[in-house]
């Protein structure tokens, strides 16, 4: 299968203004861990708002329908804490969808040297919403479903961890397929697979390193609020705004890192599957 678009995705025939932030080129394993990092750096303002606005509507969206659950249920604890778990998870789902979406659009622009702003991408993860919401959804649905399964016997949760890390592997460039190539959810995936072929266990591997990493960050952002608890006592509402921010918080930046690394990893794989790196005299582009 061959990509029809322009060499590194979306919307071909921009003439670039400036040279692409992450050489278009394969890459060592420690850039793929790298790298991603340097196309946030140099995308940093459109993200930064794109994040800090998801946070922020999510954290209100969140403390809105637990409160109303709250009053409606006449605060017990069992219905104010169940509807605060599913509030939480629901709107981390969407923040992961949006931001997905939109940071896989703002690197293939970036790859193509093009000047792209926050609306554009926006735009762009909307034109491409139902493959990307199909893929988001199986995301989630794998995800649960594996490690359901492993958790049937402790022993057997470390096997279901990386039987994980090689499905994703093998679907790490299905949201870069969708935008870049304007294909659906079955044609993106079989896309994905087609350019991981021979590298899951790399991109596996790479996945789990970045799942230490989100940990790490996630010590910090769940310490706090029980540490400020401490001097605030036991106000019930303010305590569920630390904690839901910070998780909230660790999923903004989770999904951010990863979105960027789906998108190394596409070009990465391309030069690697199809030569995308090699120029031929006298050929257009």
């Amino acid at each position: 299968m061959r990509s029809t678009v322009d060499a590194v995705g979306a919307d071909g025939g921009v003439d670039p203004v400036r040279p692409p932030t992450v050489p278009i080129r394969p890459l060592a394993f420690r850039e793929l861990l790298d790298e991603p990092f340097a196309l946030i750096q140099a995308q940093l303002r459109p993200l930064a708002v794109l994040g800090g606005s998801a946070l922020v509507l999510a954290v209100l969206a969140v403390l809105g329908f637990t409160g109303l659950v709250s009053h409606l249920t006449g605060g017990t604890k069992l219905g104010t804490m169940w509807a605060l778990l599913l509030a939480t998870l629901g709107c981390g789902w969407l923040v992961r969808l949006v931001l997905r979406g939109t940071t896989v659009a703002l690197a293939l622009a970036d790859f193509r040297g093009a000047r792209f702003g926050l609306r554009a991408a926006l735009r762009t993860a909307s034109d491409h919403l139902g493959p990307l919401l199909l893929a988001q959804l199986m995301f989630a649905l794998f995800g649960v479903g594996i490690l359901v399964v492993g958790s049937l016997l402790i022993v057997t949760y470390p096997l279901a961890v990386l039987w994980l890390s090689y499905v994703r592997a093998g679907r790490f460039a299905v949201e870069p397929a969708i935008i870049g190539e304007h294909a659906g959810y079955g044609v993106a995936v079989a896309r994905s697979k087609e350019l991981t072929q021979g590298a899951e266990w790399r991109l596996a591997g790479l996945w789990l390193l970045q799942r230490v990493l989100f940990a790490v960050l996630a010590v910090p952002a769940f310490g706090i609020p029980s540490f400020l608890s401490d001097f605030s006592g036991t106000h019930r509402w303010a305590f569920f705004t630390l904690l839901v921010s910070g998780w909230l918080l660790v999923v903004v930046v989770a999904e951010i890192v990863e979105s960027a690394s789906r998108a190394v990893c596409y070009i990465d794989r391309r030069c690697v599957r199809e030569g995308l790196d090699i120029k031929i005299p006298g050929a257009p582009g």
